[in-house]
């Protein structure tokens, strides 16, 4: 995830400190990204101080510890110029665990098992389009509720994959055959 590129962003608008930029990230992201971790923010900010993107200076506090301002550089600038300037190739694909496990469920050849992995998958999903719906006509930014309608479309694209996958396996004659491979070389239902 491109967050180092997110915190640079969030400095070309001025100086600032972990514990304000944590709170504008979760601002400008809405709430279907999550709470940022500040541990993780800080293993960020100290990345990009080591690679000249952002500088930093201490401030004192009369009550408080010091607090560490961070600021963009000429090369930070850059950088989030570059970044900007080039497009988002799809991160994801099709590593992860859902698909490992329709595969799995394929190839056990037990129409019951796809059955079921098809249907708790679309269950989730479905609640899962519902919280974002909620959450899309609850957001009062108009940049969080594209976040919101970009999640939206691809949970509606995943549901879209549930019906290929059930008409390419369930209602395909023969689609359910076990593959012959040897026992160390193929995922297993019941692994």
């Amino acid at each position: 995830m491109p967050i180092h590129h997110a915190v640079l962003s969030l400095l070309s608008d001025g100086p600032s400190y972990g514990y304000e930029l944590k709170g504008a990230f979760e601002s400008a992201v809405g709430p279907q990204w999550g709470p940022l971790n500040i541990g993780h923010l800080y293993q960020i900010l100290d990345r990009l101080s080591r690679d000249g993107l952002v500088q930093s200076q201490r401030q004192s506090q009369a009550v408080k510890p010091d607090r560490v301002m961070y600021e963009i550089t000429g090369e930070g600038r850059a950088e989030l110029g570059r970044w900007l300037g080039e497009a988002s190739p799809r991160s994801g694909g099709f590593r992860d665990d859902f698909f490992l496990k329709l595969t799995a469920a394929a190839r056990s050849a037990d129409r019951e098992v796809v059955l079921r992995v098809l249907g708790h998958q679309r269950a989730h999903l479905l609640r899962e389009l519902r919280n974002l719906d909620g959450l899309r006509r609850k957001a009062d930014d108009p940049v969080v509720r594209l976040l919101l309608s970009a999640a939206v479309r691809h949970v509606e694209a995943d549901l879209a994959f549930l019906d290929d996958a059930d008409r390419a396996l369930l209602q395909t004659e023969g689609a359910l055959t076990r593959p012959q491979t040897s026992r160390r070389g193929g995922l297993s239902a019941t692994a």
